[in-house]
């Protein structure tokens, strides 16, 4: 009889995740040889290849896009076991608020964990763009919200949790390794201006993706806007623009830039988690639950 050790499990998934052995090994306390080893142990128990690697690149292969969704369920149903016995009397509500694009691309999996581990607590939770957020927060209608930062200028209070790197987003007509001029011309003669999908202000990626163009004086203009990421990145695979997102959220049918070639260099973004001064325990316990699941990086 086999058994899979979810110390394990929790190193695949973070490799899939991060897709770079230095940031997995940062990530779970361990060096890059141990993360190295726990995956050819992992690949060794399954007879499978769960990572196609080479000195630039880690992708997931078809085996390992199978397992990650199991991987993902039994870490959840691990830490639901833990969480139910250790603090099985955590009830109350709690007012929650994040940004879209957080919400939909890391959060869905954290909040299943935080409900499994903590049924007793009824979470109410809103999305919206980072500035609304806080004037909400202000107005005492929530009781922590994650908010994306300047790393030169933290709201006070705001603990950091996760810094992103930004990059470049093109559609299927922007090749790999693509130069910045070549990838402009993609959308018509270089004299115009630079189409551009992006949310509406007040948006940090938006405030980023316009400072970067404007200091390389470059002209742009917002061809497409929405609040969604989901609308966002469909409107780049039809070809409207390019657009600016963290690296982790680039799906895999678009094109990123991580720099040079002429692309104007973007600043980093910190996604940080803001609480109320006196937290009752439901909300403490997600303050918490969400501190443990994401893992402040400032070199990612």
């Amino acid at each position: 009889m086999y058994d899979v050790d979810t110390a394990l499990l929790r190193t695949f998934v973070t490799l899939a995740e991060t897709r770079s052995f230095s940031r997995t090994a940062e990530r779970i306390g361990r060096s890059q040889s141990a993360v190295s080893t726990q995956i050819q142990k992992l690949e060794g128990l399954l007879d499978r290849t769960l990572f196609d690697r080479d000195r630039r690149n880690v992708r997931l292969t078809e085996d390992g896009e199978k397992l990650l969704g199991y991987a993902r369920q039994i870490l959840r149903l691990s830490e639901a076991v833990i969480h139910r016995f250790r603090e099985p009397d955590v009830a109350g509500e709690v007012r929650f608020g994040s940004p879209e694009d957080f919400a939909t691309f890391y959060l869905p999996e954290i909040l299943a964990g935080f409900v499994e581990s903590f049924p007793r607590v009824l979470l109410h939770v809103s999305c919206d763009l980072t500035l609304r957020l806080i004037d909400g927060f202000k107005a005492d209608e929530y009781d922590l919200i994650v908010i994306k930062q300047d790393p030169e200028s933290i709201h006070p209070g705001a603990k950091p949790l996760w810094r992103e790197r930004l990059v470049w987003v093109g559609g299927p007509d922007c090749a790999p390794g693509m130069d910045f001029e070549s990838a402009c011309r993609t959308f018509g003669h270089r004299a115009h201006p630079v189409p551009l999908v992006l949310s509406p202000s007040p948006c940090v990626y938006r405030h980023r993706a316009v400072t970067a163009l404007d200091a390389a004086q470059t002209a742009w203009t917002v061809s497409y806007s929405s609040p969604s990421l989901a609308g966002a990145t469909a409107a780049v695979k039809a070809g409207l623009g390019l657009s600016v997102l963290p690296r982790t959220m680039v799906p895999r049918d678009l094109v990123a830039f991580d720099g040079g070639a002429g692309w104007p260099p973007l600043a980093e973004t910190v996604i940080c988690l803001l609480a109320a001064d006196r937290l009752n325990p439901a909300a403490a316990a997600l303050a918490s639950f969400i501190t443990e699941h994401v893992t402040y990086r400032p070199d990612r």
